[in-house]
């Protein structure tokens, strides 16, 4: 990479970086690529989908979860990403996307869900569901209290990948901030992916990167093709409940990353705060990235 592209790809480069900025980081991800892997990535020049993860929604949907997919539907995503299913079965689920015309775009699921006897249930019910993404959103201690145990977990996620491969899915970690706190000189983050198939989903969490103290922009280049899902989480340094688009981050930056290198086939739009009532925050963020021109 040429140095000042090593200087756009900086904290400072996703926070503030110009549109110039932009186009210098797609075009010299496309340049490093290979004819190979453009050969196999999906067509650059189309959008991939807008989803939203319904933690951001987590009390509405306990309260009337098929009147939140249909009011998530209305606004334009398309597709939700499940973090507990509020006690309905797959069938039921698949019946409230379908009748809305969305899709599931992803499950957090625990760890647990995935060893032993309850793999062959969770491949089931995803199927059932028509989700092929299952995504880990957090470790129990003893994953990660050291380097050696991120080295075990990285070995224990090649073979989770390898076993729902047969059934056309894919496994994968998200982020929060604990990632970023180096153990034995290495980011945990590196010591997993470093150690990882390329089938297991790096599904980075814009927001808890930055406030683990880390830009992601670096990590789409270092991981290339594995930013497959992407959770699109504002940060501000002065406002703690900014909506994506009103924040620091620079989303046209790394949209245009995603494409150029991380094969991203959804962005994920997470919201936590309360700026608004969480229906109308999260209608606010989408209608943001549309005025950003990235939906």
């Amino acid at each position: 990479m040429l140095s000042k592209d090593k200087n756009l790809v900086s904290r400072r480069g996703l926070l503030a970086g110009s549109m110039v900025a932009v186009a210098t980081l797609a075009s010299g991800a496309d340049a490093s690529a290979g004819n190979q892997r453009r050969q196999t990535r999906p067509n650059r020049r189309s959008r991939a989908p807008i989803g939203l993860q319904l933690y951001s929604v987590r009390k509405e949907c306990e309260r009337d979860l098929p009147g939140v997919i249909a009011a998530v539907a209305k606004m334009g995503y398309k597709g939700v990403e499940f973090a507990g299913y509020y006690n309905r079965s797959a069938k039921e689920l698949r019946k409230m996307l379908d009748d809305n015309g969305i899709v599931c775009c992803g499950t957090h699921t625990g760890l647990d869900t995935l060893l032993g006897d309850n793999l062959a249930r969770t491949i089931e019910f995803n199927k059932t569901l028509g989700n092929k993404y299952l995504v880990v959103p957090g470790l129990p201690g003893k994953y990660r209290e050291s380097h050696q145990a991120w080295l075990n977990t990285a070995k224990l996620f090649n073979e989770l990948a390898e076993k729902v491969k047969p059934h056309g899915m894919l496994v994968g970690y998200h982020n929060h901030s604990v990632e970023f706190k180096a153990m034995d000189g290495e980011l945990p983050w590196d010591t997993f992916y470093g150690n990882t198939k390329k089938e297991v989903i790096m599904q980075i969490d814009v927001g808890n990167a930055i406030i683990g103290g880390v830009d992601p922009l670096p990590y789409l280049y270092k991981y290339p093709d594995r930013a497959i899902t992407v959770h699109v989480k504002e940060h501000s340094k002065t406002n703690p409940k900014a909506l994506v688009g009103d924040g620091d981050v620079n989303w046209k930056a790394f949209f245009a990353l995603c494409r150029a290198v991380g094969s991203t086939e959804w962005y994920i739009v997470e919201y936590e705060s309360d700026a608004y009532p969480p229906l109308e925050s999260v209608e606010r963020c989408l209608k943001n990235l549309r005025r950003l021109r990235l939906v």
